[in-house]
């Protein structure tokens, strides 16, 4: 593509959002604009704080457009306005309609953190850690009116090991995001046409909204389903368990295969290696939890306050 640079508007609001501007920024594309979520109430002081896209759009000097909603006609015809040549959105938060969707000359694309079909939606990081997935990645996908729906333009896949979070594949998966972002923004600026390949209608799943009460730890459940809990929800909403009559945060633990007959919830070991605990499969074992009010802490220093449990 010769002569003007490619204008960009994007839309994303959090931190998984960021690598992605930059990449827009770095490609040579003229970011013309960017729609992020309204400033929200954040911190103990509930004080109205900007996105992180926002501060970074800021922080670079570009414009910045906040509406509640994409739907009222005066909002459509200020986006395009800004005569936009592609709409890059990643993680924004608000339903674009049609009209929206057809504003930029080369359409919109979406930066979406699974393996399309699977995991459409909200949570696709945090279900596929908990349904104990294999492996997750991002798909560049050109949007349709369903919900991640649209084709697929270009991806990058990545292996979900033994230690992942929801935090560090959350990082991993933004950083290849701005990856496969950078490769199809380049490809269409060297004036090629991206093949856009039709989702199979095998294997479509829902990554539902997270849900605080998710969080809670049923000790009946097998030990490794409850694990991937606790992983997926590192840092958010954090896994919560009762240990010895106690409501804690879980935030570390591993499963482990010992038979027992114990009841779900015993505490069979405790000690430097952690707090070990029956399941309805196998033993969990807890290496790092918060008590009410207080900060994460490892097992043994736990047990320093709870002398009672040692075993």
């Amino acid at each position: 593509m010769s002569g003007k640079p490619l204008r960009v508007v994007f839309a994303g609001t959090p931190d998984f959002s960021v690598p992605c501007l930059a990449a827009c920024r770095a490609s040579g594309a003229e970011v013309v604009a960017v729609y992020t979520q309204p400033d929200r109430p954040a911190g103990r002081g509930r004080q109205l704080t900007p996105s992180p896209v926002k501060q970074a759009a800021l922080a670079a000097g570009i414009a910045v457009e906040q509406p509640e909603s994409l739907k009222p006609a005066e909002i459509q015809a200020r986006l395009a306005a800004y005569q936009p040549d592609l709409m890059v959105v990643v993680a924004y938060g608000l339903i674009l309609p049609r009209k929206v969707l057809a504003v930029a000359r080369l359409g919109c694309w979406n930066v979406h953190a699974s393996l399309l079909p699977r995991w459409r939606g909200a949570a696709p990081i945090q279900r596929a850690i908990l349904a104990g997935d294999s492996e997750s990645g991002v798909d560049l996908m050109q949007m349709e009116a369903g919900l991640d729906t649209g084709p697929v333009l270009l991806g990058r896949r990545t292996p979900i090991v033994r230690e992942d979070t929801g935090g560090s594949l959350h990082d991993r998966l933004s950083a290849l995001g701005a990856d496969v972002l950078a490769e199809g923004l380049a490809r269409v600026m060297a004036g090629e046409t991206l093949q856009p390949q039709a989702q199979p209608d095998e294997g479509v799943t829902y990554a539902h909204k997270l849900d605080k009460a998710e969080a809670r730890l049923d000790f009946s459940r097998p030990a490794i389903e409850l694990e991937r809990q606790v992983r997926a929800f590192d840092p958010w909403p954090v896994a919560e368990g009762e240990i010895a009559g106690e409501s804690l945060r879980i935030w570390a633990a591993q499963a482990g295969e010992r038979a027992h007959d114990a009841a779900p919830g015993t505490v069979l070991a405790a000690g430097r290696d952690g707090i070990e605990i029956a399941c309805g499969v196998g033993t969990l074992r807890v290496t790092a939890l918060q008590r009410a009010g207080g900060r994460r802490i490892g097992a043994v220093d736990y047990l320093n306050a709870r002398p009672d449990l040692r075993r």
